[in-house]
């Protein structure tokens, strides 16, 4: 702890660690819709193919955080959309439409990055850089956060019964389509928020990590929602400690340290872990 207190004097240690609190808080709020649908591995190739909307938003505008955001969000798009077209008009499944595109914008991506001569960028827009965050992305992120858990929690009921239940949900007269399309736009949001953070690499394991925890212990939506939350800020802060004092990077530090609180709630859960099956076993 020496070592960090001595670099808590700093602005950036002190702009990093709100960083943390904001944007895990945000993606382990999220992470339960993503962990509830199922759809982990579709965020995780999402992840992967927002690379190419970044490169080809900073070739087209420059380099800013805007840009940035711009083009991570409409490659997210892009490739979501386009892979649920493809699905739909061919005999191709759709995780197979996602792998295809992903990896070929992907590729794509590399490709003009080392075109436009600013290499330097790829390691924070594959990784995170946490520590380079500025103002500006700090108040982007505050402001994703802030919109994305009062919206999902606003609409909470309809989204847990458009989840669990779709065909009663549609009897209910809550708008389907319109539910599901709002829900992924806001999980590409929080997942473009975190890629200051940990980069598109890793991004996925902030967004599925700290729900897939609290859920091997509750039933409870409530408990996976807000427990989620905590895990991801709380997880998050501990991480960036960690990463100083071990002198790590700060964003795989994240998701490894995310990572291991999974592995631990997956052996020695009282209610679902690997040690009580075996006991009833």
């Amino acid at each position: 702890m020496s070592e960090f207190l001595r670099a808590f004097d700093l602005e950036i240690t002190r702009r990093a660690l709100l960083a943390c609190l904001l944007i895990g808080f945000a993606n382990g709020y999220v992470s339960a819709f993503v962990v509830l649908r199922k759809s982990a591995l579709k965020i995780g190739t999402l992840s992967h193919g927002l690379l190419p909307g970044i490169a080809l938003a900073v070739a087209v505008f420059g380099l800013f955080s805007w840009s940035v955001l711009a083009g991570a969000v409409l490659a997210a798009v892009f490739i979501g959309l386009g892979s649920l077209f493809v699905a739909r008009t061919s005999r191709i499944d759709h995780d197979t439409a996602l792998a295809v595109l992903y990896t070929a914008g992907f590729g794509g991506g590399l490709i003009l990055i080392s075109r436009l001569g600013i290499r330097q960028k790829l390691d924070e827009w594959l990784f995170g850089g946490l520590m380079g965050m500025s103002d500006g992305d700090l108040w982007l992120a505050f402001g994703i956060s802030a919109a994305a858990i009062l919206l999902l929690t606003a609409l909470q009921r309809p989204i847990l019964i458009l989840l669990f239940e779709p065909n009663v949900a549609a009897s209910l007269g809550i708008p389907v389509r319109l539910l599901n399309y709002l829900l992924f736009g806001v999980v590409i949001l929080v997942l473009v928020s975190s890629l200051q953070a940990v980069g598109c690499i890793l991004s996925v394991g902030l967004l599925v990590a700290p729900a897939a925890t609290v859920y091997m212990f509750s039933d409870s939506a409530p408990v996976l929602f807000w427990g989620g939350g905590l895990i991801g800020a709380l997880g998050s802060c501990v991480a960036l400690v960690l990463s100083y004092e071990l002198n790590w990077p700060a964003g795989s530090t994240i998701t490894l340290l995310l990572g291991a609180l999974f592995a631990c709630a997956f052996v020695f859960s009282p209610h679902y872990g690997l040690f009580r099956r075996k006991v009833r076993s």
